[in-house]
């Protein structure tokens, strides 16, 4: 297989919200080693005929590859020579009884200070497929990723006929004229509107519709008569993307990490956090095509201030032929277009053989219903312009991020969280009809997690709703775990009716799937993993606003079921949540800005 081109602070007080202790040894590797180093720093990248600094790993953009087999075990050294702390998320490892290598800030960790490093060890269970890793502190995942590529255990191949020739990893990204770090930081102060991307890029450049880019267009070289696997990643900050190849099927095998049944279609369209794997046969005229890409805005029709820009890249053939323009796909739909987004979402079902089995829980021993929704409260912080700040919710909790965090269980200290995340909402309404009535308008902040007993079968409903004529559809993602989506659909989910339509034998097996704009999702899996993991919506600016919660999954009594003891170290924390640290490396200064 081809590996990826890339175009384009201590203190007595340990804040790592929610940490878990562990008494006993840790699971034995399985399978093959690797190590890598990322340094992290900043550098200089000129788009859009602008030069600015960017935060990346090993000097790139989109960041280093990882490409280990099923099964395998990494080591990531990460050197934090930035200006500020962060951390890194495996996003879609589910790291068996080891949150302390997931990467969260202020979850399951603290982050990693300028001047330090650290080293996660992340471990591959049944992950199979295209993952991805990316930075989990505040928006700093808009240019520190990259793909985790996870092949076949060795001496097995891919399970479907079309063995490809080579793979291709094709990241779609998030680009801002300014600092997003600072950016950011500013409109949370303010209780002002979160940031919107200027352009989108593919493995790290706009395209050649852009300006001053058409030098610098990501080309991809492919042989007639070849099959070729595009490993898609959507690292976005806050779209969803339609995507396409100019005069190409494709065939979509792989999501999340896990394989489904084929889908042959002239485009897929891919949320924030997830990754694809898809065929693609070069059996097209030789010359040039477009690979294309432009957000899909669930939002509602008279939101017109999104991001328009289409990113490209080229899909050449090898030979001699007459030059002419690549061929643009036709196939690839419009912004607007929520018909084409469903009828794609539709079709995604898990493979489901022998070989890769389903195990969907049917006894259920905890039933959740959690309303999604965009909310406001009383602004409070010194900076702001306006009575009111935009937030965001789950069963009307904002997700309120602890200031004085610690290994809180070991040490059996209380007042960093409650434990009473509610099962359902706080009140029923009609949640799909537009309201702007207050008392379901405004949300309280709160630090709540749900607990979980070891092998509680779960299944939630997710309720969208229309508060403030804010509708959209929103991705979400829980880190630690797999889930199977058994159902969705649209307006006020009916608990008598909807679930006659479940599907339980193939479902999508996923770590990040949408809630339908104006609709519900449906979820199920098996809490087998102990620990602490995180819950949210991977759109950043909901993430920002407090749509997340996480769960603690309790010890199940055996060692091979309770979580590990944490690594002889984790970084400490010496910062406020809602800074942006610099170090003067000379003078040994902390600068909070």
């Amino acid at each position: 297989m081809k590996p990826q081109k890339n175009c384009l602070l201590a203190t007595t007080e340990f804040r790592g919200f929610l940490f878990l202790i562990a008494q006993f040894t840790s699971l034995l590797v399985q399978g093959d080693v690797h190590y890598y180093d990322f340094v992290v720093r900043e550098k200089e990248f000129t788009k859009l005929c602008v030069t600015k600094s960017i935060l990346v790993v090993n000097d790139s953009f989109p960041g280093p590859e990882i490409r280990v087999h099923k099964g395998d075990t990494v080591f990531v050294n990460v050197h934090n020579q930035g200006y500020y702390g962060f951390t890194i998320h495996w996003h879609g490892i589910k790291q068996p009884r080891n949150p302390w290598s997931d990467g969260p800030e202020y979850i399951t960790q603290c982050p990693i200070a300028p001047g330090t490093n650290f080293t996660y060890e992340v471990q591959l269970s049944d992950e199979e497929g295209t993952l991805w890793w990316h930075a989990h502190s505040d928006w700093t995942r808009a240019t520190v990723h990259g793909a985790i590529v996870i092949l076949p255990a060795v001496g097995t191949t891919f399970p479907f006929p079309q063995q490809p020739y080579e793979d291709e990893t094709l990241i779609i990204a998030s680009w801002y004229f300014g600092d997003i770090k600072e950016l950011v930081d500013v409109a949370m102060e303010v209780g002002g509107d979160l940031p919107h991307s200027d352009a989108y890029t593919l493995n790290g450049e706009p395209g050649d519709l852009c300006e001053c880019s058409k030098e610098t267009t990501y080309r991809r070289m492919v042989d007639y008569g070849k099959t070729y696997l595009l490993r898609i990643v959507n690292a976005n900050i806050n779209s969803e993307h339609f995507f396409a190849v100019g005069g190409h099927n494709l065939t979509v095998v792989g999501l999340d990490g896990a394989y489904i049944k084929p889908i042959n279609t002239g485009y897929i369209v891919i949320s924030p956090g997830q990754a694809m794997d898809v065929l693609l046969e070069a059996n097209q005229a030789p010359g040039q095509y477009y690979m294309a890409a432009r957000q899909y805005s669930s939002e509602d029709a008279a939101v017109v201030d999104f991001d328009h820009v289409n990113v490209t890249a080229i899909l050449a053939y090898t030979g001699n032929y007459t030059y002419q323009p690549p061929l643009y796909p036709t196939t690839l739909p419009m912004y607007l277009d929520y018909p084409a987004a469903v009828e794609f979402i539709l079709r995604i079902k898990s493979l489901a053989t022998p070989e890769y089995p389903t195990s969907v829980p049917l006894n259920l021993t905890t039933s959740m219903f959690i309303v999604v929704s965009m909310n406001e409260l009383t602004c409070k912080h010194s900076g702001c312009k306006t009575d009111m700040e935009m937030t965001s919710s789950l069963n009307n909790i904002s997700f309120a991020f602890p200031l004085n965090t610690t290994d809180v269980l070991h040490r059996n200290i209380s007042g960093v969280y409650t434990t009473d995340f509610p099962d359902q909402p706080t009140q029923y309404y009609n949640f799909t009809d537009e309201t702007f009535e207050e008392d379901i308008l405004f949300t309280v902040q709160g630090t709540k997690v749900k607990m979980l007993d070891y092998n509680e079968t779960v299944q939630i409903v997710f309720q969208g709703t229309d508060v403030m004529k804010s509708s959209v559809n929103h991705p979400m993602h829980m880190h630690g775990y797999s889930f199977y989506v058994v159902g969705f659909g649209f307006g006020n989910y009916d608990n008598e009716t909807d679930p006659q339509g479940f599907n339980l034998v193939d479902p999508p097996q996923v770590v990040t799937f949408g809630v339908p704009k104006n609709g519900w999702l449906a979820i199920r899996f098996t809490a087998n993993n102990p620990g602490v993991w995180f819950w949210h919506c991977h759109f950043e600016r909901h993430l920002s606003w407090g749509m997340n919660t996480a769960f603690i999954v309790k010890d199940g009594g055996t060692v091979e079921t309770s979580m590990r003891q944490p690594p002889a170290y984790m970084p400490p924390c010496n910062v406020q949540f809602n800074s942006r640290i610099k170090i003067n490396s000379t003078e040994g200064v902390n600068k909070i800005i």
